[in-house]
């Protein structure tokens, strides 16, 4: 009872913080058969959708830090799942792309739609429109205020 009691007085942030682990929870379960956690598997799909990328613009484009990403490149290196290279325009760059056995692996890993399908399914579309709105707004108001924008 008193954890019912508690959930009632959760902020906005408390609820969009639970709401993101339950789905990371999820998503790590459904990839864990694969040896792939939610982090590599952000990596892969945008590999996957938007073609070879360089490091330094692929943890701007899904918000790392330079020492996360590069562990997280480090271990899909050494899965075989990326290879680095030499970006010909600037030497000091690493270009990222899928290896074979990462396209093959991609096309392997279940598709995780259904996390949001489960969460959102049945909310008015006027609901979510609100939502993002707000998250938007306030994240950027944040972001603003720490100078990361």
């Amino acid at each position: 009872m008193r954890d019912e009691r508690d959930a009632e007085h959760l902020t906005v942030g408390a609820w969009t913080k639970r709401c993101y682990f339950a789905g990371r929870a999820l998503m790590d379960a459904t990839l864990r058969p694969y040896d792939v956690g939610s982090t590599q598997w952000y990596v892969l799909w945008h590999l996957a959708n938007a073609g070879p990328a360089v490091q330094r613009d692929l943890g701007h484009a899904l918000e790392l830090e330079r020492a996360t990403l590069s562990g997280i490149i480090a271990t899909l290196v050494r899965k075989g799942l990326v290879q680095q290279t030499s970006n010909e325009e600037d030497q000091r760059q690493r270009l990222l792309s899928l290896t074979r056995s990462g396209k093959a692996l991609w096309r392997q890993l279940p598709d995780l739609s259904f996390i949001h399908q489960a969460a959102f399914d049945g909310i008015d579309e006027t609901d979510l429109a609100t939502t993002i709105r707000v998250l938007r707004l306030a994240t950027e108001r944040l972001q603003t205020l720490s100078g990361k924008v």
